[in-house]
């Protein structure tokens, strides 16, 4: 019977181990969806007529009550692409704590984003190393100079029995 219930543990165990939450970014057949927007070359900035970098602020927790120091929350971070015929060039998406350290780089390569398409970022709940004052800086380019980005973030969590959402926009800080 012990050795019943080694095995059981045991099974148990490394079936909790091994599972791993999926990506946010994997399609249903296991490959990175942003991977593929990645460009094998940089851009050629001289031919951009549009650049901008944007200020994107998100909360990874915020504060609820005093018995509560603070809730952790779940972000996404999502750049949209509102041109019907212009592609848009995402060189830079970094995220920086609420001190301006920054966490990490999302990308490695510069990103084109088709026309009218969106690419989403997620900070997952568990990772705190943003703070309340975390915010991505995004870089833009395009060709044609009257592109319209969309960048917005939104951020999920609950306390207690509820769940509550709030986005915030990114705001251009180049010009």
């Amino acid at each position: 019977m012990n050795r019943f219930l080694l095995i059981v543990a045991i099974l148990s165990l490394l079936s909790v181990l091994s599972c791993e939450s999926p990506s946010p970014n994997m399609d249903d057949k296991g490959v990175d969806e942003l991977k593929s927007l990645e460009l094998d070359h940089e851009i050629d900035k001289q031919e951009m007529d549009f650049q901008d970098v944007y200020y994107v602020p998100i909360y990874s927790d915020i504060y609820i009550d005093d018995q509560t120091p603070k809730s952790l929350l779940s972000a996404t971070l999502s750049i949209r692409n509102t041109s019907y015929r212009d592609s848009l060039f995402v060189s830079k998406i970094d995220y920086f704590n609420t001190h301006g350290d920054l966490v990490r780089s999302y990308i490695d390569n510069p990103i084109s984003l088709p026309p009218m398409a969106t690419v989403n970022y997620v900070v997952e709940k568990e990772d705190d190393t943003g703070g309340s004052g975390a915010n991505f800086i995004v870089a833009l380019n395009a060709k044609n100079s009257k592109v319209k980005p969309l960048i917005q973030a939104v951020m999920i969590g609950q306390y207690s029995n509820k769940g509550f959402a709030f986005s915030t926009d990114g705001y251009s800080i180049n010009k």
